[in-house]
Formats: structure tokens, sequence, C-alpha cells
């Protein structure tokens, strides 16, 4: 069946040997009309080198300032079946696990309401339904809500829809149970994921173990990284089994076949803190000395593991590059103990808000008012010691300040005899 827009520049993206959108949107497009005048918008995106998608304002459902993402096109005379494109998201359950009634529900309920176009999952970790009109909203949400039990996640300045690794379900190294973390405070912050109430967006990322599999140090406000305090638990036969090339390193994710193990080459010269030593029988580790980044443990899985003393380090102010470049979160609490009912996170979080919300800029990230107003206000208002596993670089750029009354001695200095002191 003859489409209705040519489209002979984003046929391109059909070329090549991966799967295309574009092929999917095609197929659609016969059954309906939202598919076939988005690929027409999109080509001639391409062909002006600009593009027509516009926000016209807020859209939402009552109730919530947050959820949905008014878009509109703004060439409605060329392409009238999308002249509203509004996107909605929907909050995922922990660790994204679906039953595949679910999906089809879902399915069933936006192939009727929208464009049939979904994103699983984008980056905050909502299901992203891509495409309906204003009119369609409200029967969405009420279908939504009454016969899937689901609801809304966040858009907009407000707390974006939390997001947690697979955690204890599925991961031996988990330390931290992620899914009943991100479903607590998912439960816990309504009001924060529905009505927008802070300068601009806040995302909480939780991790079960330093491998940080969902980033949450890279894309999250408030990074949970599950940890732990006591020791590495060491097999010494298994790493005996490792070095003599016994057993495959990295579980086989470099290939099953076993192979000659250089133990010093491939684990102990690659640790960051020069914290292990292999003397041909035995692995010994100065556990003071680790920073828990994992190496070790995912190249030889079945000889080390995670300690037993397990908690959660607490991490603040990543985000994309929006006003000061991109981030990564720094240490804030270098460890606590995370369990129900989190008690002590939900403390800390309420003092990190209430300075962010007096603080901050319009569309300002609480990274960026660190970064501007330093970390030490920060750890002022939220009633944290400054420690230094806080130091962004260890030796070259930290950026903790203590007062001089908290020194002894103070430190009052003569400028003019320093220089005299360090004579160029």
């Amino acid at each position: 069946m003859a489409l209705k827009h040519a489209t002979p520049l984003i046929d391109e993206l059909e070329k090549g040997p991966w799967p295309s959108f574009v092929s999917d949107v095609k197929r659609m497009a016969p059954k309906n009309p939202m598919c076939e005048d988005w690929l027409g918008v999109m080509e001639l995106s391409y062909k002006e080198k600009e593009g027509h998608w516009k926000h016209g304002g807020i859209v939402g459902v009552l109730g919530y300032g947050g959820g949905i993402i008014g878009r509109y096109c703004d060439r409605p005379d060329l392409f009238p079946a999308i002249a509203h494109f509004h996107t909605v998201r929907i909050n995922q359950p922990a660790s994204k696990y679906y039953t595949t009634e679910v999906l089809r529900k879902l399915c069933d309920l936006w192939e009727p309401r929208g464009s049939g176009l979904t994103n699983m999952h984008g980056s905050t970790g909502d299901i992203v339904l891509l495409g309906t009109t204003t009119d369609n909203l409200e029967p969405l949400f009420y279908e939504l809500t009454h016969e899937l039990g689901m609801d809304l996640g966040g858009s907009g300045s407000n707390m974006r829809t939390p997001e947690g690794c697979l955690g204890m379900s599925r991961c031996e190294w988990a330390c931290i149970n992620t899914q009943d973390i991100i479903y607590d405070l998912t439960m816990e912050y309504q009001d924060a994921l529905h009505r927008p109430m802070f300068p601009y967006k806040f995302k909480f990322k939780s991790s079960g173990c330093p491998c940080d599999c969902v980033a949450a140090i890279a894309r999250s406000d408030c990074s949970i990284i599950g940890t732990w305090r006591d020791k590495i638990r060491i097999d010494q036969e298994s790493v005996r089994a490792y070095a003599a090339g016994e057993l495959t390193p990295h579980a086989g994710a470099g290939g099953t076949e076993k192979r000659k193990f250089d133990i010093n080459a491939e684990v102990i010269n690659l640790c960051p803190t020069k914290c292990m030593e292999w003397d041909g029988k035995n692995l010994k580790i100065w556990d003071e000395d680790c920073t828990r980044c994992m190496h070790c443990i995912r190249v030889m899985p079945r000889a080390l593991r995670p300690g037993v003393d397990t908690g959660a380090t607490i991490l603040v102010g990543a985000k994309a590059p929006i006003l000061e470049g991109a981030q990564m979160s720094s240490v804030v609490i270098p460890f606590i103990k995370m369990e129900p009912p989190y008690e002590e996170f939900k403390e800390f979080v309420e003092k990190m808000w209430d300075w962010w919300m007096e603080n901050g800029k319009n569309r300002e990230r609480l990274g960026e008012t660190i970064q501007r107003l330093t970390l030490r206000e920060f750890l002022k208002a939220t009633d944290l010691t400054p420690d230094p596993r806080m130091v962004n670089t260890p030796r070259f750029n930290p950026y903790i300040f203590y007062d001089p009354a908290e020194v002894p001695g103070g430190w009052e200095h003569d400028a003019a005899a320093f220089r005299q002191r360090h004579q160029a």
C-alpha cells in the first residue's frame, strides 16, 4: 500500500544490517494516520534541516503537573494527524519486570488512543507512549489507572521516575534490595513525582553493587550504590584454579574456552589502589585500601565476593551537559545501612531538597547548585561531616574547605612573607 508522503531521505535509514525504526513505522502507517504524517514531518525535517516540533505550553491530566510532555507540529496544514503529538510517560515497575499480559493490555490501551509508537524505555526508565492528542489524555489516563493499575511517571521540574537495577532478584553481587528501595521511594514521594516543586528535574537511581548497571553515578541527582564495609570474601582454592587456567575468567564473557590466565596482569596489576598481592598460592587483599571497584570480583566471580556487612554509598550531583557540562556524582555519605523503612536516608533527602529549593535557580540541577555554592555549604545544610572520600580528585582538586575556626590555630597568612619564602 502506497504511503501518502514520499520519503527518499529517511528511506536511507532502512539500509544496512541493523533493524530500522523507519521500517517499523511504515508497517504501522497504513492503520494509523499519525504514523503516516510522522514519516512526512521527519522527511521534511531532513530536507529543510530543521525540526518541526514545538512545545506549546503545559498539557496534562487533572491533578497532575507532570507525566505528559506537550508537543505540537508547526505544520498542521501539511500534517493534520500530528497537529498534537503529546508524549505520555508511564511509571515502570521496579527493575522493569512485566508480564506479557500487562504489556498486551498496555498496547491494546494505547493503539486506539495514540500513534501506537512506544519507547521501551526512555533514559529515565519510563515506558514512553509517543504521540497522542489532547482530547485523548483524560480517557487514556482513566483506563491506565483503573484498568491496568498503573500510573504516570515524572516530567518537568519534579522528581522523575526512580529507577533501579535487577538487584537481588537476579544478581548475586547485589548488596542492597534495589527493587524495594525504588518502590518505597516511588510511593513515599508521590507529591514530588506528580506535582512540580523543584528548581528543575531530580532523579533517584539505585544500583545493587559498584558495577552500577543503571549508570546511577553518571545520570542521577542522587545515586544509591550498594557496597560493603567489611572484607571481600575469598575462596583461595578457586583463586588457584583461575591462576592455573582451570576456570574461565569473566564468567565466560570473553569466551567459554579455558585459556592461560595471568592473574598478575589481569587482576593484581590492574587494581587501582594496589591493595592486592599474589604469592603463587594465596591472594592477599588489604581491604582498608580497597575502593570497592569490583574489578577483581568481575574477573574471578567464583573466587571473590562482596563482604557481608552491606549498605550503600550515597552520591549526589550527576547530570547531562545542560548548563555547566556533564557531571559525575560526588560521594556525600560513604556508607549507610539501607534497610526498611529507610528513615535515615529519607531524613537526608528532606534536608537536601529543602536546601536546593531554597537556593537553586530556575532550571538548575542539584549538582549545579552545589557547584555554584560549594559542597561545603551543601554539607552544612544536610548535617554531614566532611570526609576525605568526598574529595573530587585526591591531591589535586579538593572542593571541601574547612572553616578557620575548625582548624587548630587557624590559618592567618602573611601573603608578602609567603611570596618571600617561595620566590620563583
